[in-house]
């Protein structure tokens, strides 16, 4: 049975004081000034959910995160993880329980999980999976000015990882934006470790005035992914009051 370290191990206070200076890093990436960037963030959902196509179809999702969103998502995930500090914070001692070794972060984002195991003694390298270039940029630009990037890879899918084998996937808030998301919990279970650990939220709803356009809901495909879920994972308890739950392969 996987073992949890203690949360107070875990020192969050750099995410805390500045979401391991998030400002800087997007200034310095977009070519923007502090200024311009705090002027941007509190429009960037609303500009990012104008992108959105409206009916948002299975075969469309791969092209509107890969291409489409842009530099957007890098803002809206920005304000995001700025604005919900303390519950990420949460997620980053979680994180700092249960990673090591070889560590996944599907879907990562802006990077604010994966620059965090990036400097965990006890992970030995993060590999960073996200479609969007701009993200995978932006990350490896941090992990740089962070000077870990000895320890981080950036990667556009699990194919470029292929003979890596994980001792924790972390993928959150991301299997409510995928087509198939119970195809993806299989393919983390293929790729993990005896013993290691998986940790995952999830969101399957489109909001009750359609504030999540970019959620899939079908009830099939929700039904299905809890089927999988519980047929190829435990889940492991935690003491923090968080949506992301912590999972080791079974079968």
């Amino acid at each position: 049975m996987p073992q949890l370290c203690s949360s107070r191990e875990v020192d969050v206070s750099a995410f805390l004081a500045d979401g391991l200076n998030l400002k800087a890093h997007l200034g310095s990436y977009l070519n923007l000034s502090i200024d311009a960037v705090e002027q941007r963030l509190p429009s960037s959902t609303e500009e990012l959910a104008d992108l959105h196509p409206g009916a948002f179809r299975a075969e469309d999702a791969t092209a509107f995160y890969e291409d489409t969103v842009g530099t957007g998502h890098l803002l809206e995930l920005a304000a995001w993880h700025l604005s919900s500090a303390d519950y990420i914070a949460d997620t980053l001692r979680l994180q700092g329980m249960c990673a090591r070794g070889q560590v996944l972060d599907f879907g990562g984002g802006i990077g604010t999980h994966a620059l965090s195991a990036a400097l965990l003694p006890q992970v030995d390298h993060v590999w960073f999976v996200d479609l969007n270039p701009h993200n995978r940029a932006f990350v490896q630009q941090r992990a740089e000015a962070l000077a870990i990037s000895h320890k981080l890879s950036t990667h556009r899918d699990l194919a470029e990882t292929a003979a890596v084998r994980f001792d924790t996937v972390v993928c959150l808030d991301v299997l409510e934006h995928l087509p198939d998301p119970s195809a993806q919990l299989l393919d983390f279970h293929s790729r993990m470790q005896p013993g290691s650990l998986a940790l995952l939220n999830w969101y399957f709803f489109k909001g009750d005035h359609g504030q999540y356009p970019f959620h899939f809901d079908d009830p099939g495909l929700v039904e299905q992914f809890f089927q999988t879920l519980q047929s190829r994972f435990l889940e492991i308890f935690h003491p923090l009051l968080i949506t992301t739950r912590a999972y080791q392969p079974i079968g």
